[in-house]
């Protein structure tokens, strides 16, 4: 079963909320409606941010050029990080 939340909004806050749902001129049919929106826009930007974050991290890489790159090889990472272990005694 779902669980709803309840909110109770008073003064002018539940009038601007009244104004939006308002029949008229509203542009919502119901309050439901117009809160479930502002939560969903919300969630959007939350996310859009986050990729936005992710997108800035990864900017230099995607505008470097090409020829700066290097071909990494999983094998000779190791074998030249336990050279680097040996050296150091350890």
């Amino acid at each position: 079963m779902a669980e709803g939340i309840n909110v109770r909004f008073k003064g002018e806050m539940k009038r601007f909320i009244e104004s939006r749902v308002d029949e008229s001129a509203g542009l919502y049919n119901s309050t439901s409606e117009y809160i479930r929106d502002l939560v969903r826009r919300d969630y959007e930007a939350s996310e859009a941010q986050k990729w936005s974050w992710l997108r800035n991290e990864l900017k230099a890489g995607r505008e470097s050029d090409s020829s700066e790159f290097k071909t990494l090889d999983c094998d000779s990472i190791l074998k030249k990080a336990k050279a680097q272990k040996k050296d150091n005694g350890n």
